[in-house]
Parts: structure tokens; sequence; C-alpha cells
């Protein structure tokens, strides 16, 4: 049986008195998870403070209950709506923020230690998919039934994978995702072959890898759902910056969720979900030397290792 410490409640107290929320905080039990003990506090409090500031309503309560309720109930393993609604209100893009900072060195490196900066980490999205196909370096992830019209938008696409100390990673998976030329994940269009424009490459002995793609493409977030009817009440365009979504593996290195955002892009200042960053911007230049693209793209990836002491919670 739970324990608490909780007295018990005055009935006649007014919930509007900050005593009640800190006997909801002080129901919680003895035995709970001590990350729970941290976290739930946290969340009761300023909850029940924003409830008190904007004088909020039980209409619109439920309002939100039911916004809440219509991400899950159209949340499935090819799209989550509810995770799209944490990253139009910026949460993912500042949790990531959060855990990347978390993950640096928890001390200096020495004077006779040079180390790269690692890459950025980037919100997953709500489109990826696990299990996409393995290739070998140097093929497509261009399904061959639109490789000659999609021939504009094709892009050569080479780079390393290397330890922050500068070693390449032999062996390191790319999993690798974006949208067509129309905007669209290939599981939210039928026209599009399943698991079309995604991909999974392993680095050489030297930690390159080289993979046909496209050009990525601006693209509105999914407007047919309940995020779509946020974004439209809050008067708010729902673009993303075009980009190209990866997650970076290896044995001994801390996972890289992250995502390559095309500098031409005119969105890249205006992302409906904040989560462009600088440094992982990419040029897209025009080539002729190889007749399967029309562009090249070039970027570095740089792990961190498991084993650097960061900052960590139970």
């Amino acid at each position: 049986m739970a324990t608490t410490n909780n007295p018990q409640l005055d009935l006649r107290s007014n919930a509007h008195d900050t005593a009640f929320t800190e006997a909801v905080v002080a129901a919680t039990g003895n035995n709970a998870a001590p990350r729970m003990k941290q976290v739930m506090p946290a969340l009761i409090r300023h909850l029940h403070s924003f409830a008190r500031e904007v004088d909020l309503t039980m209409d619109e309560l439920f309002a939100g209950v039911e916004l809440i309720n219509q991400c899950g109930q159209m949340s499935n393993d090819q799209r989550n709506e509810t995770q799209l609604l944490c990253d139009v209100l910026g949460l993912e893009a500042l949790v990531d923020a959060i855990t990347t900072r978390q993950r640096q060195p928890s001390s200096p490196p020495t004077l006779t230690e040079t180390l790269l900066p690692c890459t950025p980490s980037n919100i997953l999205g709500p489109f990826y998919r696990h299990n996409a196909p393995e290739l070998p370096l140097c093929s497509s992830i261009i399904s061959p039934e639109k490789r000659d019209s999609y021939l504009s938008y094709t892009t050569f696409f080479t780079g390393r994978v290397l330890a922050h100390g500068g070693q390449p990673i032999a062996n390191a998976v790319l999993d690798i995702w974006h949208t067509a030329p129309n905007g669209m994940y290939e599981q939210q269009d039928k026209e599009q072959a399943d698991m079309d424009l995604r991909g999974r490459f392993v680095t050489d002995k030297d930690g390159k890898f080289a993979f046909y793609c496209l050009r990525p493409v601006a693209y509105p977030i999914p407007d047919d759902g309940p995020v779509g009817k946020l974004l439209k009440t809050l008067d708010r365009h729902p673009w993303r910056p075009a980009h190209i979504h990866f997650i970076v593996s290896a044995p001994g290195f801390q996972t890289l969720t992250t995502q390559l955002y095309d500098a031409q892009d005119e969105w890249l200042r205006n992302d409906s979900v904040f989560a462009a960053q600088r440094e992982l911007v990419v040029s897209f230049n025009p080539q002729q030397a190889d007749p399967a693209a029309t562009w090249t793209a070039a970027y570095d990836f740089v792990l961190m290792h498991e084993s650097v002491n960061v900052h960590t919670k139970e």
C-alpha cells in the first residue's frame, strides 16, 4: 500500500489557496520513484499556478483535455500527433536543448586536448519509422520508379562520422528520412512506395558515407488534425524549413538524433516548431559531373563518447 505524509485536507479550504496545491504535492507516497518525486511537484505547482493566473474555466479545461485526447486518438506508428503538439508548442525543441546541455562533458578538456564540437541534436519529429532498408554506400534512397522524375532534386550527399577527438568512426549507422518534393513523407502519401526516401547506411573504415537523396523542400506540418486547428486558432503558420532527418549511432558513442537544413530556405528563421539551428545548415551546390544527381552536399557528424562524464538523472 502506498504511504504518504500528506495531512488531511481542510474540507473548507479554498482551492485558490496555495495550501491546496501543497496538499496535492504532499499526496505523493514515500515509495514513489526518486525522479517522479522531483518532477511531479514542479509539474503540479506550475499547472496550478497557470490555472490561477489565467482564471481557467471548466469549459477551457475540458477543451484542452479533448485536444490531448484527439491527438492520442490520431497517433499511430505512422504519425505521432501528440509529439507534433509538443513540437508546435516548442516543448520538444526546448527539451532537446536541455538534453544536449546535460550530455556535454562535466569538466573542460585538458590544455593538450583539442576536441571537435559535437553535432547538435535536433527534434525527432512525428514521422520516423523503424527498420528502414539497409543500403550499400553510394546507393539511393529514392525508389527506382521515381528517379527520373525526381532528377532535378537528386543530391549526392557525402560526409564522415567522427569522434569528438577527430578520429573516424567505422561502422557507424546513419538512419535517414525526408519528404518527397510534394512535402509529404511516404506514409502520408499513397502514391509513394513503402519506405521510399528512407534508408540506413554504414560508414566505411575511414568513417565516410555517401548516398543519393533529394534536396529537401519546405512543407507545412499536417493541418488536418487537432494540432492544425490549434495553429489556426493561434494565427500561426504551419511551415517547416527544408530538412533531412538523421539518426547517427555507433557502439561506444551517444546516439545522435538531428536534422540538416537547406541554407537557401526562406523558413530557416521562422520554423513552425522552433527547431532550426545554424550549426545544422548545409549548402546544396549544383554540379554537372554526375549524371545521376543535380546537387551535391556534404556534412561531417561528430559524436560524443558514451564514457564522457555527463550530468545524468535517476
